[in-house]
Parts: structure tokens; C-alpha cells; sequence
């Protein structure tokens, strides 16, 4: 890698994304290989905000590489709650420790993070800004089910407002170029335009088309990216509440959709596909998390053993 730290979603040139998926690719068919890979090494989990499968997928990528893990998963149990400034929380917890990975709800907490850390920082995400990790998980999955990441027609559905995902996914695909983009939420959650336009900037031969219907736009896809309706950043309940099923997937939908269409969902999943889904073999989003842990594993491995090493 460029740097040693893995904050936006970009920080990675198209290379370095191949080389890192073969990695993945590598580890995934022959874990126990790397089992012994981080012996010795320690990870810092640094969560100021709730997460279930980023969380924990990280800490079971760095204990299945052999390292061990320190967390702190409540902000209220640590001395931010003292009010310590998270320039010295980084510096302290720096010294414990050979890699740290953060999750904070303010937007640039994890860039600021970075310029105070002697050790690799990995942002797991940063209020609704970047989750540069998911999006590692995101597009090794697609390469996974699909075989290609370039020639894409994406559905992004649901609140694309708010979605850091979708905000990391949109330019990284974009960036590749060659991808036909489906906006498809309502009037209140459309993408912001300085994400629209950067993304636009990013590659050649990209299209972006806004929509309000995913029933249509489910005919043209090669993947449907479903989000749910974000509740913690809404001001309000009632408007959540207003907004909250405005596009649930059914088994019936899915018969309007492509053989060969693959749905994805970073999770938690609450309104927005029903259970009926799951049962569809191109439902891939509980493998998709798991997909999540390995991609992790690799970036690990990336980090703390410099690259070129890493490809073993």
C-alpha cells in the first residue's frame, strides 16, 4: 500500500484492490494456511458507536490470523467519557497495540485519528461519510458471485441520503468505470450531490439515473444493493416512521429480476426485505458478511506485514 492507514474508500488504486481480493481469494480457500500469519500481533478495536458484524468480524479475522485483540465496544466505559480528546486516545492506545481500527459518528474523526497514530488506523466507519471496509467487502462479494466488477448495472436502493456504504461503494465503482448506476429512493434520501459529483469525476463511461421506483429498476440489474432506512439519523421518529417501508423486496418481486441478479445488504436488515428472500439462492447478503471477515483478514495482513509480504 501507498499509506499506511486505510481511511476512504479510495486510498486503494484499482491494483492494489485486484491484489488484495487475490489475497482474499487465497485465504478464503485455504484458511488454515495463514492461521499463524499475526502471532504475536495485537489489534485495537475502538468502537464510539454501536456495530454488530463490522465489530466482530474484525476481531474474528485478527484472532483466526493468530493475534489477539483489545476493545473497547461502549465509549462510555472509556476515558471519553472523561473528556479526553481522541488525539491522546489514539496516542495511548497506540502504544498497546499494532494495529487500531475505529468507528466514530463524526465525519472525519478517523482522518484526524490517522494523522495521530504511529500504528496503521483502519476506519470502520465515520458518521454517515466513509465505511471504506464495507465497501472492501462489498465489491470483493460482487467480484465473488459475479466474476467481474467492471460492466455493472447497480441498483442502489433505500437511503442513500445517510449510507456511508453506498457513498464508499458508489466511488469505488465509479472510479472502474463502465458502470450503469440506479438511484432508486424517495425524494428525502437521494444521494447528496457532492457524492453524486465526485463520483461522476471518477471514472469514464459511468451513467447515473435517479429513480423512486425499485420494482422497474429491478429488471435491469446485475446486483441490488438494499439499505435500510437509517432511524439514528433521523431527527425526528415521525419522519422515520413516514419514510421507514418505503421499498421492501419480496420473494414476488424477485420474479421480475434477472437469473443471475445478486442482492446484497451491508445488514442489519429491518423492514426492508422480507424473510421469504432469504430462501432465493441470489440472496447473497448473510455470505456477503461473512465474505466481509476474510476481506478483512486480507487488509490485516496488508497492513502489518507491508504488502508485498502479505501475498504468501
Amino acid at each position: 500500500m501507498q499509506t499506511r492507514n486505510f481511511i476512504n474508500s479510495l486510498d486503494l488504486s484499482p491494483s492494489q484492490y485486484d491484489r488484495l481480493f487475490d489475497l482474499a481469494d487465497r485465504i478464503n480457500h485455504a484458511p488454515a494456511t495463514y492461521a499463524q500469519r499475526c502471532q504475536g500481533k495485537v489489534m485495537a478495536s475502538l468502537f464510539y458507536e454501536p456495530s454488530t458484524r463490522t465489530r466482530l468480524s474484525f476481531e474474528a479475522a485478527m484472532l483466526r490470523l493468530g493475534g489477539q485483540i483489545l476493545t473497547v465496544a461502549d465509549p462510555k466505559t472509556s476515558s471519553a467519557a472523561k473528556g479526553e480528546s481522541l488525539a491522546d486516545t489514539i496516542r495511548t492506545i497506540a502504544g498497546y497495540a499494532d494495529l487500531i481500527v475505529m468507528r466514530h459518528p463524526r465525519e472525519g474523526a478517523a482522518q484526524l485519528a490517522g494523522e495521530y497514530s504511529p500504528v496503521p488506523l483502519i476506519n470502520g466507519g465515520d458518521g454517515a461519510r466513509e465505511h471504506p471496509t464495507q465497501t472492501l467487502t462489498d465489491l470483493f462479494t460482487i467480484r465473488t458471485f459475479l466474476g467481474r466488477l467492471r460492466g455493472l448495472s447497480v441498483g442502489l436502493c433505500g437511503d442513500l441520503r445517510y449510507g456511508r456504504t453506498v457513498h464508499s461503494l458508489i466511488r469505488a465503482l465509479a472510479r472502474l468505470g463502465d458502470q450503469r448506476f440506479v438511484l432508486i429512493s424517495p425524494d428525502e434520501l437521494r444521494l447528496p450531490d457532492r457524492v453524486l459529483s465526485s463520483a461522476a469525476a471518477l471514472g469514464e463511461g459511468n451513467t447515473f439515473e435517479q429513480t423512486a421506483s425499485m420494482d422497474e429498476a429491478l429488471t435491469r440489474c446485475d446486483v441490488l444493493y438494499v439499505t435500510r432506512i437509517q432511524k439514528e439519523r433521523f431527527f425526528n421518529e415521525e419522519d422515520y416512521i413516514a419514510l421507514r417501508d418505503t421499498y421492501v423486496l419480496t420473494a414476488g418481486k424477485m420474479q421480475q429480476a434477472k437469473p443471475e441478479m445478486i442482492v446484497m445488504h451491508p445488514l442489519p436488515r429491518v423492514t426492508e426485505i422480507e424473510a421469504n428472500v432469504d430462501d432465493d439462492p441470489r440472496a447473497v447478503y448473510f455470505e456477503q458478511a461473512r465474505l466481509g471477515m476474510i476481506v478483512r483478514m486480507a487488509l490485516i495482513l496488508d497492513l502489518l506485514e507491508g504488502g508485498d509480504d502479505a501475498a504468501g
